[in-house]
């Protein structure tokens, strides 16, 4: 169902932590960007546009064609070294009612897009693979298109294996030195990719597929990370988007200019939706199967036991207190459907037997893991204070005490613990976007914001659709991480959308959650692994 809304007002409060933040860097004598230069400048040569030869794709019978695209590693030298971007289409299924190109580009950074396309596209109602072909793409760094490595498979595996869900005395300092240590490994080992790696750069991949593709302009689908892409995209490329959805929206300016505040955000809002289940269970002890009606002391009697005397796991690896919080980060974000699957499965943990929370981070994992640090190091600029860092590191974990100690003071892995490695970066940042989150001149962009999501605050989406020169957003009243396919009412008004551009109207609530689902029925958010991103079946 829908009702109405006033959009969200500018919040002061948020843009004045900003300053004081811009002008704490100023005074220690660190610009929140990188230099620009000034002056006159002989104007780069044009860019060569890849020709893209289609084929079939290695191993697949899906219906989708691959090609490989050839794109500058350093845009700012355009005809010297290129690198293969992978990637992936299927033809509208009707071509009589064509109207373009859909690219999909999903969350991360870290997941590939291929997959993304391929595994979605039968989520996708009739009438967009009807109408679009349906674009993917692994952008630079991920997968197909060259994977980044920072941490090995070794290191990786015995840094989470030694991690805790109830860190000890000196945890600080040990991010902070394990931070120093990814950030050398990934300049040891992928120097000469990680500096082109950013955001900016991949929109202007994006772009050079567009005419490649031989489209004028295009239509775009990007959730979590991919809506800070799209918004990036639409800041370089304003008239070159027909219609674009950013679900699971960043505030531009705050993740990539004050990324402390924006952490410290995502702290808080994962640990609330963690105590928002809780509570659930708490309230609905039966339905849950945990905790007996105290949830909150139970979780934290069983991340130290796990701790104490970790379950071997039949890979051989230990499951402790942090493989638990590591695992709820993820599935906290299927939303309240699964909320009784979730209770369950932490009462196997609580009886050590084998459950998806006592999953220890995997190979494919730690491929996901060094992109989803490294991109976000090469687009965001934290502080360089040592000091600056230990005391706000210090205050996020301590705003989130239930998930913050075991993912703030661990080794370097999802969105929330970046600052230790991204404030001691060794590498440059030719490939970050500096310019006007603006998009002046764009179509309209339509900005979902999910209320209750763990992942990407709400008040994000707000920021966003007022940031953009015309932004529309619509919000769904709703637990979870994103809202596209979780929401009849979202899922209509998107499709109607993008394929007739028609907007919502401003203030519209979808408030057709779904509730916790009946004990035992299985959901496609069970089990939600870091690795694997899909647009969820509409139910």
């Amino acid at each position: 169902m829908q009702t109405r809304l006033a959009d969200g007002p500018r919040k002061p409060l948020v843009w004045g932590i900003s300053l004081v933040l811009i002008t704490v860097a100023a005074l220690l004598g660190v610009s929140p960007g990188a230099a620009t230069a000034t002056g006159l400048t002989t104007p780069p040569p044009p860019v060569p546009v890849p020709v893209l030869s289609w084929g079939p794709c290695a191993g697949q019978a899906d219906g989708f064609e691959c090609a490989t695209a050839r794109v500058p590693l350093d845009y700012r030298r355009p005809t010297g070294r290129a690198i293969p971007i992978a990637v992936t289409r299927r033809v509208a299924a009707d071509p009589a009612r064509r109207a373009g190109v859909l690219l999909l580009h999903p969350g991360g950074p870290g997941n590939s897009g291929v997959d993304f396309a391929r595994n979605s596209y039968a989520a996708l109602p009739a009438s967009l693979r009807d109408s679009f072909d349906v674009i993917g793409y692994d952008m630079r760094g991920v997968g197909r298109s060259g994977q980044v490595e920072c941490w090995n498979d070794q290191e990786y595996s015995a840094a989470v294996d030694a991690a805790r869900g109830v860190p000890g005395p000196g945890a600080l300092q040990g991010a902070i030195r394990q931070g120093a240590e990814f950030a050398n490994a990934c300049r040891d080992r992928s120097g000469d990719l990680v500096p082109y790696i950013g955001t900016g750069s991949n929109a202007k991949d994006i772009d050079l597929l567009r005419q490649a593709l031989g489209e004028e302009t295009l239509s775009f689908y990007g959730r979590s990370f991919g809506s800070y892409v799209g918004t990036v995209y639409a800041a370089q490329f304003p008239r070159r988007v027909r219609a674009m959805v950013l679900d699971g929206a960043y505030d531009p300016r705050r993740y990539a200019d004050v990324p402390y505040a924006y952490d410290g955000a995502q702290f808080v809002a994962l640990d609330a939706a963690v105590s928002r289940f809780l509570d659930w269970c708490a309230q609905n002890a039966a339905a849950c199967g945990f905790g007996e009606g105290r949830p909150r002391e139970a979780f934290e009697q069983l991340k130290r036991a796990l701790d104490a005397d970790p379950v071997i796991t039949a890979s051989g690896r230990p499951a402790t207190g942090y493989t638990l919080a590591y695992r709820l980060m993820f599935n906290i974000n299927s939303g309240k459907e699964i909320w009784p699957e979730l209770g369950q499965a932490l009462r196997a943990a609580q009886a050590r037997q084998a459950t998806f929370l006592l999953n220890p981070p995997s190979p494919a994992s730690f491929d996901f893991l060094n992109v989803n640090v490294a991109v976000e190091c090469a687009d965001r600029v934290y502080l360089t204070s040592r000091l600056l860092l230990g005391a706000l590191v210090g205050a996020h974990v301590a705003s989130a005490p239930l998930l913050g100690p075991a993912i703030g003071l661990g080794p370097p892995t999802y969105d929330h613990n970046h600052a230790p490695a991204c404030a001691q970066w060794p590498a440059e940042r030719p490939s970050r976007f500096e310019g006007s989150y603006r998009a002046a001149g764009s179509a309209p962009i339509l900005v979902l914001g999910t209320t209750g999501d763990p992942d990407t605050p709400y008040q994000d989406a707000v920021a966003l659709a007022g940031t953009l020169d015309n932004g529309r957003l619509l919000t769904f009243a709703g637990e979870g991480h994103t809202a596209y396919n979780r929401s009849a009412c979202v899922s209509a008004l998107v499709t109607d959308y993008l394929a007739t551009l028609a907007l919502p109207a401003r203030g519209t609530v979808c408030a057709d959650e779904t509730p916790a689902g009946a004990l035992g029925r299985r959901t496609a958010g069970v089990e939600v692994d870091e690795t694997r991103d899909v647009i969820p079946a509409l139910r």
